[in-house]
C-alpha cells in the first residue's frame, strides 16, 4: 500500500471516517471517565463506578456502560449466586486505547510525548 492509499483510507473527509467513528465511540462526557476508572482500578461493580464518577446519573452510567459493552470496550461479567453479582471490566480492545489516549493527553497539554507510562487516573476520574 502506498502513502496516498493510506492517507485516503484514514481521511477524515470520507463519508465513513474511521477517526469520526472512534470519536463517536468514546466521545461524550462520561465514557472516558468510565474507561479510565476501569483501566486504573480494574473490574468494578456498578455502585463502585457510580460513587467514583461524581455527577453521573444512574441512567447515564447504565446507558454509557451498555454502549461501551456494545462497542467491545467494556465486558459485563455476571456471577451467579444470591444475590447475583455483576462486574464491569475493560476489555483488551479497550486497553488498546490507553497509549493512544495518553499520547492525546500530552498533545492537549502541549507537552512532548516521550512514550512514558501513563500515571494512575483514579483521582482524575472523580473530577
Amino acid at each position: 500500500m502506498n502513502q496516498n492509499e493510506t492517507r485516503e483510507s484514514l481521511c477524515p473527509c470520507d463519508e465513513k471516517c474511521p477517526i469520526g467513528e472512534a470519536i463517536e465511540t468514546i466521545g461524550g462526557k462520561w465514557k472516558m471517565r468510565i474507561l479510565c476508572s476501569l483501566q486504573a482500578d480494574g473490574a468494578q461493580h456498578y455502585n463502585d463506578l457510580s460513587r467514583k464518577i461524581r455527577g453521573i446519573s444512574p441512567a447515564m452510567l447504565s446507558s454509557s456502560l451498555k454502549e461501551l459493552e456494545r462497542d467491545g470496550l467494556v465486558a459485563r461479567i455476571v456471577y451467579s449466586g444470591v444475590p447475583v453479582r455483576v462486574e464491569y471490566r475493560i476489555t483488551p480492545h479497550g486497553s488498546d486505547l490507553w497509549p493512544i489516549l495518553h499520547r492525546l493527553a500530552h498533545w492537549v497539554k502541549n507537552e512532548p510525548y516521550d512514550g512514558d507510562e501513563i500515571p494512575a487516573v483514579s483521582e482524575e476520574v472523580q473530577k
